[in-house]
């Protein structure tokens, strides 16, 4: 066939769309570059796309002393010698990988554990990398030698721009991945999410499974078309494509029986077969259609779930032996056992009491909240029955905790609340002024009659946060005037704060203000809840900031209200 054949099974690969026009791509445009690689301008050519992948590694930026082919060719008799490759044990951190072989010829499926030993050896700081088996076997398709393969991998694994994230290479890393994917189906997959929390105990372990859908169960048709965006774009491209398989999944099984009795083995076996429901360029165009965040802000998340673990005890350093290598893997992997029961039990019928709502809709709940509070246990606060109906005293009791939940049980047994991102104390910075804090990560809710979550409004609609045309528009109660603060950014979690201070209209960042008076969650043409001082009356109207229906009656008597807080 062509130079970059040496490992291909041509019975195995799919030849139907395949060109043989040996064009060439010369442009260097990186938002050129980015709708070729979206519209498979060298999917349709393999000599083409070998090229182009090795021209698009070849300009990653990577640390001054990374291995080559050379090294390669050094290393690889002393490492393998004279034994049967298929025989020697893989590096922990790939042994319990998926080892694809897509459509490798027997010389390629036995080059894909060569080249992993030999990796191993010259990155002794990788401590878990799961995608990398699926990476070789894919570059092995493209590559003219193992020696080959081996430098570009190196490559990938060797970037050193702070700003392009590829390949995870540490547990933490990886951990911290999968919760911010959760974090991203919770906002962007609701329906698929809802489904999630209903048939699994443990949503945590499903989401974990997200990069072994792409490098692992994805056929090669589809792996290698994300990968040629991958290698443009960058991290972000996978999350967009693990949150398409997820849409798909639901789209198709919706109303279906499960046909395992794991939700996890029955996406892993729809995402093997996809191609009986998705073709490639459906799967990129659902992907692409995601109005994903910026990637500063899921970096943002990322830095945020990665400090939630780290605070829990999961970090993987440098091993200076492999028993030491054995050991510390293995306290990893039971801190993150410990942890995903957490995440089932947080909420747990033996040691969870409220007046407003029952342990099934506090787990709903806590369903919705982000994936790094989610290993917390819920703790009550504040609550009216015993702390008596005083704003003083709430602030008293909430301040100091960070996020919190209010909930609010009225006299006509409607139920409603609020997450809340960001410490009661920030209300003082404003001082004597009723000044808007918090984050995008609030969202208000009600339960009954029925249950309704509403996000900020940008998750949805991003477009506002680049427009103009929104006019300034503060309500103002009897004795304050309402502004928007201007709190350092630093100063909030850090989830979607610097899009919270970008935007050219605060009425869509209104997300929670205090006073003496009252308090309000929600602003812009209305608020979202509004309660008074005697934490006795309140009012609930549409407000620009989670384009909201009212919660309950539009003017209604508090008969209850908690606060919860998160315990670690």
């Amino acid at each position: 066939m062509d130079e970059y054949s040496r490992f291909v099974d041509w019975d195995k690969m799919d030849m139907s769309a395949q060109s043989q026009d040996t064009k060439e791509l010369t442009c260097t445009d990186f938002h050129e570059l980015k709708q070729l690689a979206r519209q498979g301008y060298w999917a349709k050519n393999h000599s083409l796309r070998a090229k182009v992948y090795h021209k698009l590694i070849s300009n990653i930026p990577c640390r001054t002393v990374t291995p080559d082919a050379n090294v390669y060719r050094d290393i690889v008799v002393k490492i393998i010698g004279k034994r049967n490759s298929s025989s020697l044990p893989l590096p922990e951190f790939v042994d319990n990988s998926l080892i694809p072989t897509y459509c490798l010829n027997g010389e390629g499926v036995g080059a894909i554990r060569k080249i992993i030993l030999c990796i191993a050896n010259q990155f002794p700081d990788i401590s878990f990398c799961p995608a990398l088996p699926s990476v070789i076997a894919l570059l092995l398709h493209y590559s003219r030698d193992e020696a080959e393969c081996f430098e570009q991998v190196c490559r990938i694994l060797a970037c050193n721009d702070p700003s392009k994230r590829l390949i995870d290479q540490t547990f933490l890393a990886f951990e911290s991945s999968c919760m911010t994917f959760g974090d991203l189906v919770n906002k962007y997959c609701q329906a698929a999410h809802k489904l999630m929390v209903a048939v699994s105990e443990d949503v945590l372990e499903v989401y974990s499974d997200w990069q072994r859908w792409l490098f692992g169960e994805l056929p090669m048709a589809y792996i290698a078309r994300v990968f040629d965006v991958f290698l443009v774009e960058g991290y972000k491209v996978l999350y967009r494509v693990a949150l398409a398989l997820l849409k798909f999944f639901h789209k198709v099984r919706a109303g279906q029986p499960m046909e395992s009795d794991s939700i996890q083995q029955d996406i892993r076996a729809f995402v093997r077969d996809i191609a009986k429901s998705v073709s490639p360029e459906r799967l990129l165009e659902k992907a692409f259609a995601i109005r994903l965040f910026s990637r500063k802000e899921i970096q943002l998340l990322q830095m945020a779930n990665e400090k939630a673990l780290q605070q829990k005890g999961i970090t993987v350093k440098q091993k200076s032996s492999v028993i030491q290598n054995l050991l510390n893997y293995c306290f990893s992997m039971f801190c993150v056992v410990f942890l995903r029961q957490n995440v089932h039990l947080a909420v747990h019928a033996e040691n969870f009491k409220s007046e407003i709502v029952s342990v099934k809709e506090m787990r709903d709940i806590w369903s919705w909240i982000p994936e790094r509070f989610a290993l917390c246990q819920p703790l009550l606060l504040f609550t009216t029955l015993e702390h008596g109906c005083s704003l003083s005293r709430f602030y008293s009791h909430s301040e100091g905790h960070e996020p919190t939940l209010l909930l609010i049980k009225t006299t006509a047994k409607e139920v409603c609340g609020a997450y809340l991102s960001t410490d009661w104390s920030e209300r003082r910075r404003g001082g004597n002024k009723l000044s808007f804090f918090g984050t995008g990560e609030c969202f208000v809710f009600r339960l009954q009659p029925e249950v309704e979550r509403y996000e900020w409004v940008i998750i949805k609609h991003p477009e506002l946060a680049s427009t103009g045309s929104e006019t300034e528009n503060h309500a103002q109660p009897a004795s304050s005037t309402l502004s928007s603060s201007s709190i350092p950014s630093d100063r909030l979690s850090p989830f979607l704060a610097a899009r919270h201070f970008n935007l050219p209209s605060k009425t869509a960042s209104m997300f929670m203000a205090g006073s003496s008076e009252c308090i309000i969650v929600g602003g812009g043409d209305g608020q979202a809840l509004y309660l008074d001082a005697d934490l006795n009356h309140g009012r609930t109207s549409h407000c620009n900031t989670f384009n909201n229906q009212p919660l309950c009656s539009e003017s209604f008597q508090i008969s209850i209200l908690e606060v919860w807080g998160f315990r670690d």
